[in-house]
């Protein structure tokens, strides 16, 4: 009888969890459930498997709204209709169009209306009419027998109960962003949106049994075909399967030749192995898609990066879809693809954040826009935000809202009615079940599916401009389709610009794919092992830095080590700390058993990787690949909370019992494998990193300011652009304040000569400055201040800052008098003064300019306030005595000693101890440019707070662990540029 039922997927508006919708239906004795949430089909298919593992049949449909108002509910008579209720919505939210009054006349759906908003008469044959409870007393004035077939019993359900009901009323003041004593009827619910016994509502119509018998045939008439197991991804790149396998094995073979030469043997047993196990899992198309992807940026020239488990494959670095070879590295290939894997194998392709948009557009275009769409995501209500948005709806004040997050559960105020529902209904909406809040698009999936995606999901149309599924990836691969990740990053834009860079500033062409090479070469080893790293692709971090110089790293595998360990799960579960104890006392490494030492030698005896804990199931604890797999989808975070890792864990003790492995051994294997658990790296992942880093690392040792100019222009890495700036100064090139004859809008190099760019300036206007570099390029170079004046007409506050930074420095005069000049040039060309190019160009009298003084490193600090930071060495305007103060490079011979030392702020890291209570890391810079790490512990922390960057006096004792030297922090306190402040 439940033909309108809504899960919380009707955003800010229902308040049922999925699961819990199905679990009342099924304990109310309800039998048939529709699900038709608004605007939305995002929670389909969860609702759809939930109820055919409670023994209730899944009816599917959808509600259309215009805003407030309810057009007509839509059923899916079968998987046709489905379609047509997808591609229906889509249209609507692509256009952004309203709903029509009717509906249209789809094959295989029902439309049911509300009471009195459409004749009874003129209904069609898909059309129905729905008789809610409050609206029976109505129907005495109608010959409901004239229409046996039109009327249904409608019984929405929104929420669970009364309670909820005023969760749903929240919910609706939050869309509206109102408070709610505002909220209209007309935009809520019925207080009766509720189940109710199947009874209830017969003995509601039992004087109308047509229009009972009317809504079990409507009902009975809905089906739902559908098999969670069939594959849905495009299924022949070619023509046909066999076509596909045979131009995988050429393309294979191929690459082989290329990477390997002709007669390796190993290389060849390891294709053909590989090749099987693609043609058994039927995964020939996915790998020629992704190939396709990688030839078109070839073609084009994007520099890319392809990680995830696909690099454990051959045929992946055969194909060039990565640079990580499986033999060298001694990848585990049931990583890669087992019979027992569920899903494909997981090709992530990185490309420079500047060519991401093209490749998705190829994408598009080859495959049709029909079959192909971005992958959605769901982003839930998130606590903080919750609270706020609560507070908001009750009309409390902002320094009432900041009090309840600061103390979320403080006594005092649960007397408080508006709090304690504040904090109810936060818990509620982003607790362990979150409440959806808006749909989204993944980081970088793409579905490509043989139907028409509108056979699975309706789509709809982000701001980014390419159609979206509205399914996040959990749900499509519950479904059989599985997303080709293509993702951007800043690092591949580094290198990106810094090739083409090279090439203009230098001559030299770089083949940035010839990582071997940058491997073997004993600058890049040297640079690596003295960590000299910033700029460089996920090894420039403080934590990584510190990492690098415990292992004195300078290869290829220690490398790739080193970007697995320092990941959360290895690194917290105390397995990092034991990783480099280990490796720097290789001779006395004690294993805790024998299958861990022929296991785990190459990482002395400790779980590094995802394959290391799969190795560890299978040989310690007698598990197969299967539990394996699952074990790989929990530590990809997928599993966590639905059961099967804790079967897994059972099955891991029983099996460690049954084989007699010591208890204390296997209690901490579960350990450090829990650790793992979404918070870990596969090897072939963490190769791919360590391959980019390499890449990013061989450019900064032979072209430094070539490549930080690059690293600048896409706009940093870990750091902020100041400390880029500061590493460009240490290459020594001349850098230069943006310069209206020189600079472009982003930095440039040329020769020794870096001109910083006009994006750095804040608050100068970007149309208005691609306006004047397009002056600047049609009528060339400007002769100086009047003749910028002249030919462009600058807004009076734009040409103040140019002057302010000096973009005007070849002129004859200094800042301030060139300040005094534009206000009389400005004034005498008047406000209203057209942008027009004079034929001849007029020459302007000198204008009389009164004396005017000028201060020491006066342009550092108009840097400082236009640019955020100077472009010379902060250290060169500290007005404080330095001397008294010891840099990094001598902690060495003060160890375990309390010292005073100087530093300009970098960054900090806040964590919480064991106990919840803050803590924080911070990275200094000296007046060398080397860095100062500290540690400040919570009494310190909480006495002298960090202030903002700046310059910081540091008192506290030398430690030292592995080489790595940091400072205890015990004092702490903030200076200024000059003494006195």
């Amino acid at each position: 009888m439940y033909l309108n039922c809504k899960s919380f997927f009707s955003l800010r508006y229902g308040t049922i969890d999925t699961k819990d919708l199905v679990r009342m239906a099924r304990e109310a004795g309800v039998t048939s459930l529709a699900l038709t949430n608004i605007n939305i089909t995002s929670d389909t298919w969860n609702f759809v498997k939930e109820c055919q593992e409670q023994g209730i049949k899944p009816i599917i449909g959808l509600e259309c709204r215009n805003g407030h108002q309810l057009k007509y509910i839509l059923l899916a008579r079968d998987m046709e209709g489905w379609f047509y209720i997808n591609r229906f919505l889509s249209d609507h939210l692509h256009k952004e169009i309203p709903f029509p009054d009717r509906a249209p006349a789809f094959p295989g759906i029902f439309a049911i209306y509300a009471w009195g908003t459409i004749p009874l008469h003129d209904l069609q044959r898909h059309e129905l009419v729905g008789i809610r409870r409050r609206e029976i007393n109505k129907l005495f004035r109608v010959d409901t027998l004239s229409y046996p077939d039109k009327l249904v019993m409608l019984q929405p359900v929104t929420f669970q109960d009364a309670d909820h009901y005023q969760l749903h009323r929240v919910l609706r003041a939050i869309d509206q962003n109102i408070l709610i004593s505002q909220l209209q009827d007309y935009t809520t619910a019925q207080p009766d949106e509720q189940f109710l016994p199947p009874a209830v509502l017969f003995d509601s119509f039992e004087q109308y049994p047509h229009i009972i018998s009317n809504t079990v045939r409507v009902m009975n008439a809905c089906r739902v075909d559908f098999n969670f197991k069939t594959p849905r991804n495009k299924k022949h790149f070619t023509n046909s399967e066999t076509e596909d396998h045979a131009l995988l094995r050429q393309l294979a073979y191929d690459g082989m030749l290329k990477r390997y030469g002709p007669d390796n043997a190993e290389a060849k047993a390891r294709i053909e192995k590989e090749l099987g196990v693609v043609r058994e899992q039927h995964f020939d198309c996915y790998f020629l898609i992704t190939w396709d992807i990688i030839r078109y940026a070839q073609e084009r020239g994007f520099f890319y990066v392809g990680r995830g488990s696909g690099a454990n494959s051959i045929i992946a670095y055969c194909l060039k879809i990565t640079d990580v070879d499986p033999i060298e590295l001694n990848l585990y290939f049931e990583r890669f693809l087992n019979p027992y894997r569920s899903s494909p194998p997981d090709f992530d392709i990185d490309f420079s954040w500047k060519d991401r948009d093209e490749i998705i557009d190829y994408v598009f275009r080859k495959y049709g826009n029909v079959h192909t769409a971005l992958l959605g995501t769901v982003t839930t209500f998130q606590q903080n935000a919750t609270i706020r948005e609560l507070g908001k709806v009750y009309g409390l004040p902002k320094h009432e809202i900041d009090k309840i997050l600061d103390t979320p559960f403080n006594p005092d105020l649960t007397g408080d009615h508006v709090q304690r529902n504040i904090l109810r209904y936060s818990q509620l909406m982003s607790g362990a079940k979150a409440f959806p809040n808006h749909l989204s698009i993944h980081a970088g999936g793409i579905l490509i599916s043989e139907a028409p995606i509108h056979q699975h999901c309706a789509t709809y149309m982000p701001p980014k401009g390419f159609s979206t599924a509205q399914l996040d990836m959990h749900q499509a691969e519950a479904i059989g389709l599985f997303k080709f990740d293509i993702l951007s990053q800043r690092g591949l834009g580094h290198i990106r610009d810094a090739i083409g860079i090279i090439k203009e500033n230098k001559g030299v062409d770089i083949d940035i794919h010839d990582v071997k090479t940058f491997m073997r070469d004993p600058r890049v080893q040297h640079e690596l092992k003295t960590v000299n790293t910033i700029g460089c692709f996920y090894i420039e971090s403080p934590a990584m830095r510190q990492l690098l110089q415990k292992l004195q790293c300078e290869d290829y595998l220690t490398l790739v080590a080193a970007s697995s360990v320092i990941r959360p799960g290895v690194a917290q579960s105390g397995m990092m700390r034991q990783y480099v104890h280990n490796y720097r006392n290789q001779d006395k490494v004690v294993y805790m058993h024998e299958i861990i030492k022929q296991v785990l030698s190459e990482t002395f005896g400790i779980m590094v990787y995802q394959e290391d804990v799969i190795k560890i199931v299978h040989e310690y604890a007698d598990m197969d690949l299967a539990d394996a797999d699952i074990l790989r989808r929990a530590m990809a975070g997928k599993y966590r909370g639905q059961g099967q890792f804790q079967k897994i864990e059972q099955q891991f003790f029983s099996n460690c019992k049954r084989l007699g492995r010591p208890d204390d051994v296997t209690q901490e294997l579960w350990r450090q494998i829990a650790s793992f658990s979404g918070f870990s790296f596969s090897k072939a992942h963490s190769a791919s990193f360590a391959v980019e880093s390499y890449q990013s690392l061989f450019l900064k040792t032979y072209f430094p300011a070539e490549f930080m100019v690059a690293v600048i222009n896409n706009f940093g890495g870990f750091y902020n652009r100041e400390l880029y700036f500061r590493e460009l100064y240490k290459t020594g090139v001349t850098i230069k304040a943006p310069c209206i004859n020189n600079s472009t809008y982003h930095t440039r190099i040329t020769g020794d000569i870096v001109y910083t760019g006009f994006i750095h300036i804040e608050g100068l206007e970007e149309k208005w400055m691609e306006a004047v570099l397009e002056e600047r390029t049609l009528y060339g170079p400007f002769e100086n201040l009047e003749d910028f004046v002249a030919r462009i007409a600058p807004p009076p506050e734009q040409l103040d800052i140019l002057i302010r930074i000096g973009a005007f420095n070849f002129d004859k005069h200094t800042k301030k008098e060139l300040l005094w000049k534009s206000s009389l040039l400005l004034k005498k060309r008047g406000p209203h003064a057209e942008h027009i190019q004079p034929l001849f160009r007029e020459q302007v009298p000198e204008c009389a300019l009164p004396m005017l003084s000028y201060h020491d490193h006066e342009h550092a600090f108009e840097e400082i306030a236009l640019l955020g930071f100077p472009l010379c060495s902060p250290f060169d305007i500290l007005q404080h005595d330095q001397r008294e103060y010891i840099p990094a490079r001598h902690f060495k011979a003060h160890k375990n000693k309390v010292i005073s030392t100087l530093g300009y702020l970098v960054c900090t890291k806040g964590i919480y101890t064991s106990k919840g209570v803050p803590m924080s890391f911070g990275t200094f810079m000296d007046v060398n440019g080397d860095f100062i790490d500290t540690v400040h512990f919570p009494d310190i922390l909480k006495q002298y707070p960090f202030q903002k960057g700046g310059f910081y006096i540091l008192q506290g004792k030398v430690t030292e662990e592995y080489d790595v030297y940091s400072i205890e922090v015990s004092y702490m306190r903030k200076i200024g540029y000059f003494e006195d402040n």
